[in-house]
């Protein structure tokens, strides 16, 4: 075993230092909203809540699940996020496989035609045209379709396929009489759960944190994900038909919208911090080994 020198344990020690803080700027943030969320509105806007809850008070919570413009968004979100991430998972697959298999011709060319858009595109304009002349405006499909395929993700799926399913089986599998898509679906796939798991987080939190492509193709109210509701609230103040101005005072009514506000973010962000835990396991391993080389 070899021992440690005082430059090791230094070094060490300021590595793990600096991770306490990387993690003390990642979570702080997090405990501090949590709290102000159940926080009495005037402690929160008085300074006095720093890290654990004064007053505490669910009357955010409350106007957040009598409000129905944020209820209907939730459920517009987890619609797109769960169609939208099937749809970005089976055409990153078809894309990344064959472009794996050193038999695919002109598989050099591809490769770089992928790339090159990656640098370059249409623009929003010419996007937008083709959006609407395909009648995909104010349609789920406009959120969808547009961002089926994410070429980075591509590339790293395509690398794990290369560095982690032997050739030799998938011959093997050839010479027994599987078809290309029976090799896919029977062996390379179930050997590909922890890159599966990295392209589902990365494409769903992008699903569910997307608001601009709503913005630009969505006009139907009824239609809004979670996260333009929530930009309406948090950044246009849009409260007066929550909090009931009419009825309260102005100072009050200040008050009970940012209890509001807290208690909107930790709600849009429940599911993806739920969702962590359970690809936790694939997530470090798939991301490292798809990402070793091109």
């Amino acid at each position: 075993m070899v021992k440690e020198t005082f430059g090791d344990k230094l070094l060490s020690f300021i590595i793990h230092a600096l991770l306490v803080l990387a993690l003390l700027a990642v979570l702080y943030p997090l405990l501090f909203v949590l709290a102000a969320s159940i926080s009495d509105p005037s402690k929160v806007l008085g300074g006095e809540v720093w890290l654990w809850p004064k007053g505490i008070t669910f009357r955010g919570y409350e106007k957040v699940f009598q409000n129905n413009d944020i209820l209907q968004g939730y459920g517009n979100t987890i619609l797109y996020t769960v169609i939208g991430t099937a749809v970005n998972i089976v055409m990153t697959i078809l894309a990344a496989y064959p472009l794996s298999r050193k038999d695919l011709a002109g598989r050099g060319f591809f490769t770089a035609f992928f790339v090159f858009t990656m640098f370059f595109s249409g623009g929003l304009i010419p996007t937008y045209l083709l959006v609407k002349n395909l009648g995909m405006v104010n349609t789920m499909w406009a959120l969808i379709i547009p961002n089926a395929l994410a070429i980075w993700n591509v590339i790293i799926m395509r690398t794990f396929f290369q560095q982690n399913i032997p050739i030799e089986v998938q011959e093997s599998a050839q010479i027994d009489g599987c078809s290309n898509l029976q090799i896919l679906v029977r062996i390379v796939l179930p050997l590909s759960m922890p890159i599966l798991a990295v392209m589902t987080l990365f494409y769903s939190v992008a699903h569910w944190n997307s608001f601009f492509s709503a913005l630009i193709y969505l006009t139907d109210r009824s239609k809004y994900p979670l996260q333009l509701v929530l930009r309406e609230i948090l950044i246009q103040s849009n409260l007066k038909d929550m909090v009931g101005t009419s009825e309260e005072s102005l100072a009050k009514s200040v008050m009970e919208g940012e209890s509001i506000k807290y208690a909107v973010v930790i709600i849009a962000n429940l599911p993806v911090l739920l969702l962590y835990p359970f690809l936790q396991r694939y997530f470090v391993k798939g991301l490292v080994i798809g990402a070793v080389k091109g």
